[in-house]
C-alpha cells in the first residue's frame, strides 16, 4: 500500500539544506535536534537565534518572491551556492508554516534586492526604510488617489551638484532623518508636489522639491516610463547614489542604481 512517505519522500532527496522563513521558536529547537541537517533561517529577524541566518530587509507576502529574495540573499552572502537544492519552508494560509517547497539555487540572474541593499553606498537601514515608503505611498497613495515619488539616496553632495531647487527647501536647516513616523508623514504629504527628495547615506533629509539635472544620453528605460525615470536612472549613473521612484502611472516600485532598473516590485504584493 502506497504511504505518505512513498508519495512525497522524494521531495527531499538529496536536499542541501533547509531553509525556514521566519520559523517559530518551537520548531527551529525541533528541526536543530536532528543530525546531518543544515539548518538555514530567513527573515527581517533571526528571533530564534540561528547559527546560520539569512536577513529579508523586508516582509514579501507573495510566497514566490519572499523566496526568490532569501536565496538572492544567501548566494549573495556566500551561504548558499549556485546548484544547491534546497526545501523551504514558508507560510501560505496562516502565521505558522504549512508549506514547503523544492528548489534549486540558480545564480545566473540579477541578485536586484541584495545588490541595492548590499552593494550601494547608503546604510542598508536607510535604504529599507526609504523602500519600505514607496511601498506603502505605492498601496495608500495620497489621499487615496495614485501618487508618484523620486527619492534618490547616498552620495547626496554630488547629487545636490547636480539638481537645482524648485521651491523653498523645507529640510534647509533641519536634522531629521527617514525612517521616523513623523517625518515619514511629511515625506509622504510633500510627495504631492514637484521634485526628488534627496537623502544622505545616513538617511539625514537634505532637501525636496529638486529638479534633476544630469545628462539623460544613453540611459535607456523601458517605453511607457517619463521623466520621473529617466532623472532617476540618469543621477545614478553619474553618481554614487541610489534611486527608488514610485510611479504614478502604473502603481510600481524601481530601483535605479548605475544607470538601470535593478529592481522592480508591486506595491500591492506586500
Amino acid at each position: 500500500m502506497v504511504d505518505v512517505d512513498d508519495m512525497f519522500g522524494d521531495l527531499f532527496d538529496d536536499v542541501e539544506a533547509v531553509v525556514l522563513f521566519s520559523p517559530s521558536g518551537s520548531l527551529f529547537e525541533r528541526l536543530s535536534r536532528l543530525e546531518d541537517l543544515e539548518l538555514i533561517v530567513a527573515g527581517t529577524q533571526n528571533s530564534v537565534g540561528a547559527d546560520t541566518f539569512i536577513e529579508l530587509p523586508i516582509e514579501f507576502q507573495d510566497v514566490s518572491e519572499r523566496v526568490r529574495f532569501g536565496l538572492e540573499g544567501g548566494l549573495e552572502k556566500g551561504i548558499l551556492e549556485d546548484g544547491d537544492t534546497l526545501a523551504c519552508a514558508t507560510s501560505v494560509f496562516g502565521d505558522g508554516i504549512d508549506t514547503i517547497s523544492r528548489v534549486r539555487v540558480d545564480g545566473s540572474g540579477e541578485l536586484g534586492l541584495y545588490n541595492l541593499f548590499a552593494k550601494s553606498r547608503a546604510d542598508p537601514d536607510v535604504i529599507k526604510s526609504v523602500l519600505e515608503l514607496a511601498i506603502e505611498l505605492g498601496k495608500k497613495g495620497q489621499k487615496g488617489k495614485p501618487v508618484g515619488a523620486l527619492f534618490v539616496v547616498g552620495d547626496a553632495g554630488k547629487v545636490m551638484n547636480k539638481s537645482r531647487p524648485l521651491s523653498y527647501n523645507p529640510f534647509e536647516k533641519s536634522h531629521v532623518h527617514v525612517g521616523d513616523p513623523i517625518v515619514n508623514v511629511m515625506l509622504k504629504e510633500f510627495s504631492r508636489l514637484d521634485g526628488a527628495f534627496i537623502i544622505s547615506d545616513s538617511g539625514k533629509l537634505v532637501s525636496a522639491y529638486r529638479y534633476l539635472e544630469p545628462s539623460a544620453e544613453g540611459v535607456d528605460i523601458p517605453k511607457g516610463l517619463g521623466a520621473r525615470h529617466m532623472a532617476g536612472g540618469a543621477i545614478t549613473r553619474d553618481t554614487n547614489a541610489i534611486a527608488i521612484v514610485l510611479s504614478e502611472s502604473d502603481g510600481m516600485v524601481r530601483a535605479f542604481k548605475a544607470g538601470e532598473i535593478i529592481l522592480e516590485v508591486d506595491p500591492e504584493a506586500y
